[in-house]
């Protein structure tokens, strides 16, 4: 008898999958789906352009799932194709941030209240969310992440260690910043 679809490891499905397996595929969406919505939105996108982007990481992961060589994570991979079409799509409606600098004000919080990573992303201009979640969400590297976003090298880095050190500094417990938002890769 065949071994059930959540009984199998993603490297046995993606191979179903790309010889034809929707059943098969259709698995690995459920199995990594919110992991890939998750990631999108901690990049700045709203619930139904995550749920867009998602789709359309799905439908082209199915089509080059025989891309996969299972050197990592399906997930990972699934979720670095995520990230490329956010990208993509963000440049071509022209809702890139023209301003890479500009930081946004958190407004205070209070300190008794646990701020979770999502809203200490927040709380980082947009630039730093997005290079912090493409490096640590998606498992971009930093040329990865300056060739999809047409940074400068030295730019993203900048960015990535800036985000980070602002998203330990409000997540450590007792904190002063911990009202506003960090990420701890």
């Amino acid at each position: 008898m065949a071994q059930p679809l959540h009984a199998m490891h993603d490297v046995e499905l993606a191979a179903l999958a790309a010889a034809g397996g929707r059943r098969e595929f259709g698995e690995l969406v459920r199995r990594h789906g919110s992991a890939v919505r998750g990631l999108l939105r901690r990049m700045g996108a709203e619930p139904a352009l995550a749920d867009d982007v998602a789709q359309d990481a799905f439908l082209q992961a199915f089509e080059k799932c025989s891309e996969f060589r299972g050197d990592g994570p399906f997930a990972g991979w699934l979720k670095r194709i995520a990230a490329r079409l956010y990208l993509k799509r963000r440049a071509k409606e022209a809702r890139y941030v023209a301003e890479l600098e500009s930081e946004e004000v958190a407004a205070p919080v209070d300190s008794q209240t646990r701020m979770d990573l999502d809203e200490a992303l927040k709380a980082l201009s947009e630039i730093e969310r997005l290079c912090v979640s493409l490096c640590h969400g998606a498992g971009l590297s930093h040329p990865e992440i300056a060739a999809a976003t047409n940074l400068p090298l030295g730019t993203v880095k900048s960015h990535v260690k800036r985000g980070l050190d602002k998203l330990r500094a409000r997540l450590q417990p007792g904190s002063v910043e911990q009202g506003r938002a960090t990420y701890v890769g």
